[in-house]
């Protein structure tokens, strides 16, 4: 059960990589000065990554678990 600990840890990972992604397009669309609407467009767009980020980073996080109780 170590391949399940491993590949819950990657997919873990690549959650994380999407939160961060979200929070440097959050902190250049700030930089921007763009307008309100702009702003709230951009900012709906990566809300949604955000959510799945999370989802996955969840989700990878429940596989170690799975992994380390069956291993």
């Amino acid at each position: 059960m170590d391949i399940m600990v491993w590949v819950g840890a990657f997919i873990t990972l690549l959650g994380l990589v999407g939160l961060v992604w979200c929070i440097v397009k959050v902190r250049r669309a700030k930089r921007q000065a763009l307008d309100e609407a702009a702003f709230k467009a951009e900012l709906q767009k990566v809300v949604a990554v955000n959510l799945g980020a999370l989802l996955l980073s969840a989700f990878g996080l429940m596989v170690v678990i799975v992994g380390i109780f069956l291993g």
